[in-house]
């Protein structure tokens, strides 16, 4: 007799997932969400849109790259739902957005109920950093197609803003001043790259390893989660600053993501020693022999989040982002010239 677990797929483990889950995401909740978790679909409701003048949908979805191999061979999968949820609601918030709600998907090699639990405890906790519900999800066993101790993490966040608070860059004129929000390290770019340098380092002992240069093991300060900053743009806004241009530091690190929050006949000009490059970086470079533009055009080199703002308004926007935990610098300022950006 055939049956489905026979086939490699558990159904009794993933209710059992489900159940171990419930807690984490019950945490997440807003007044906003209609019913619980279970159904076919997650509903929340839009009554407090109507507030809005012109309503704008926001969305975003992304995974954490092969960041997830690390979490695997450390065994260590509490943090890696953090980074799914931060890759999506930080560029809803760089284009202005509130996050309202995230979805995720995990597909396994086979569902062990606890490590599935672990995972979603992370994404949960995103969700409470970034105010976002999480109101579904899926975990998908993959028998056959992917080894059972392997798993893939990705997600898919919704937020809304009003039109007229969009940021979009066209305000932007010469003098505007960058502010720049420390990163928690390599956030979950360039995890390919990380993972051909630190090659023999790929063990659970080689991860567990301490640096004094680090101030704490390879594996920790490779899998510190990606910082959300959801909340200090949320200050940002209600101390009454209009936020120009945002980008969000991801894939591509400064070359491909700053010229993005641009519009054209403006240039951003970015001072490479206005901020602390964490040390990672620079282990990363000298044991790959990485040349620096190319660890700029990879990685976030320190700097998750760049914003511009008036000169007029940096201050304030300093003081916001304090209070909302972050460290800032003022890295650069927007100069007359071809779209793009220079580091000096």
């Amino acid at each position: 007799m055939m049956d489905y677990k026979k086939a490699g797929v558990d159904i009794e483990a993933g209710y059992k997932s489900v159940e171990l889950m419930k807690e984490h995401v019950k945490k997440t909740m807003r007044e906003e969400v209609l019913g619980g978790l279970g159904g076919f679909s997650g509903a929340f409701s839009l009554a407090k849109i109507k507030e809005m003048e012109e309503p704008v949908l926001l969305s975003g979805t992304d995974g954490c790259g092969t960041k997830v191999k690390l979490a695997i061979i450390m065994d260590k999968h509490d943090t890696i739902g953090i980074d799914a949820v931060a890759m999506c609601v930080n560029d809803i918030a760089c284009a202005g957005g509130e996050p309202l709600f995230f979805l995720d998907y995990i597909a396994c090699g086979k569902n062990v109920p606890e490590k599935i639990a672990d995972i979603v405890k992370g994404v949960a906790e995103g969700c409470l950093q970034s105010e976002a519900a999480l109101i579904g999800g899926e975990t998908a066993e993959h028998p056959g197609l992917m080894p059972e101790e392997d798993y893939d993490l990705a997600g898919f966040a919704v937020g809304v803003c009003d039109k007229k608070e969009m940021i979009t860059g066209e305000s932007l004129t010469p003098g505007d001043v960058l502010i720049g929000m420390a990163s928690s390290g390599v956030h979950s770019n360039g995890f390919s790259l990380v993972r051909k340098v630190f090659e023999e380092e790929l063990t659970k002992e080689g991860l567990d390893t301490y640096y004094d240069r680090l101030g704490t093991t390879l594996g920790q300060a490779l899998l510190a989660p990606t910082k959300i900053y959801v909340k200090a743009l949320k200050r940002i806004k209600s101390a009454g600053v209009t936020v120009k241009a945002c980008s969000h530091i991801t894939g591509g690190g400064f070359y491909e993501n700053v010229p993005r929050m641009l519009k054209d006949g403006v240039q951003a000009v970015i001072r490479k020693d206005s901020y602390i490059v964490p040390p990672i970086f620079k282990m990363l470079a000298e044991k790959g022999q990485i040349e620096e533009k190319m660890m700029y055009n990879t990685f976030n080199m320190g700097i998750g989040m760049v914003l511009a703002v008036d000169a007029a308004d940096v201050d304030k926007t300093m003081a916001a982002i304090k209070a909302a935990g972050e460290q800032p610098y003022v890295i650069g300022s927007i100069e007359e010239g071809e779209k793009g950006v220079t580091l000096c």
